[in-house]
């Protein structure tokens, strides 16, 4: 994807001066798959490395600090601010087209571990959004994770990631975060695969808009590299790979199969109207 002269956000907050020491006498092997775990399965990535209830220190909360605008030689930085401002284009004329306003969210940049509304936000949790202080928090090592150790490579594979984020604030503005979960949280129509999956499709919302409302244009292979990264996080997919079966009772997000149709929907009709995942008889 081609991004080149595009705006950049005024709502991106780098706080990654406020380190947290990494983790020692644990295998890189087992840090990224307990992160890919924790990721898709909204497990704490610290309880499967054993460094919680009563496993060693890992080390102290970092001091906050004031947030910073990034640098202008840090690239990841620059295209995470230019997808950002992207997406509160395209959701503020949405938004505009029902009567309402875009709350903008506020995206920030951590490294290692930071203190949000939602509790203690980690690297090992991979990116987030905090529906208390409506924020997307992201550690941009997360990139190179998805291009090293899932297999998605590709700028438009990591802009899917925080339009996916930016998803679920949409989610929020709109009320349905809160709707009905009830007993319907777990298995594979539950309600948390639902929301997951409107996430997806709003995602494919944004990416269809924002060509036309931004003037980027997408390259070939861009939608692939997208459709690429969905089919990685699916409950089946992650299951298969970390316990070598699938159960769909424990589902959370969604199939890969599942990821990426609802992606597609979203893109290919460009209309929220297609995203109503919470009433869909199939998913």
């Amino acid at each position: 994807m081609r991004m080149e002269g595009q705006g950049e956000s005024s709502n991106v907050e780098d706080v990654r001066g406020s380190g947290f020491r990494p983790v020692h006498g644990i295998s890189l092997g087992s840090i990224v798959l307990a992160l890919i775990v924790g990721w898709i399965f909204h497990i704490n990535p610290l309880a499967l490395l054993g460094l919680v209830n009563g496993g060693p220190d890992v080390n102290s909360v970092p001091a906050s600090g004031v947030a910073s605008t990034p640098h202008a030689d840090d690239a990841q930085a620059r295209f995470a601010s230019q997808i950002l401002r992207s997406t509160e284009v395209v959701w503020g004329d949405l938004f505009a087209q029902m009567n309402r306003t875009y709350e903008e969210p506020k995206l920030v940049l951590f490294r290692g571990a930071y203190p949000t509304a939602c509790g203690m936000g980690r690297t090992a949790a991979g990116p987030f959004y905090c529906p208390d202080d409506h924020r997307v928090y992201l550690d941009l090592s997360f990139f190179d994770l998805m291009t090293e150790q899932l297999g998605a490579p590709g700028q438009f594979a990591h802009a899917y990631v925080i339009g996916h984020e930016v998803g679920h604030h949409v989610q929020n503005l709109l009320g349905i975060l809160g709707e009905g979960g009830g007993g319907r949280e777990a298995g594979a129509s539950g309600h948390s695969v639902r929301i997951e999956l409107q996430a997806d499709c709003f995602a494919g919302v944004w990416a269809n808009l924002s060509q036309h409302e931004n003037g980027w244009r997408l390259e070939p292979g861009d939608v692939e590299s997208a459709l690429n990264a969905a089919s990685k996080i699916g409950d089946d997919t992650l299951q298969r790979r970390s316990q070598g079966t699938v159960v769909p009772e424990s589902f959370t997000h969604g199939t890969s199969a599942q990821h990426v149709n609802w992606f597609e929907r979203g893109f290919n009709s460009g209309r929220i109207q297609a995203c109503d995942t919470l009433n869909a008889r199939q998913l």
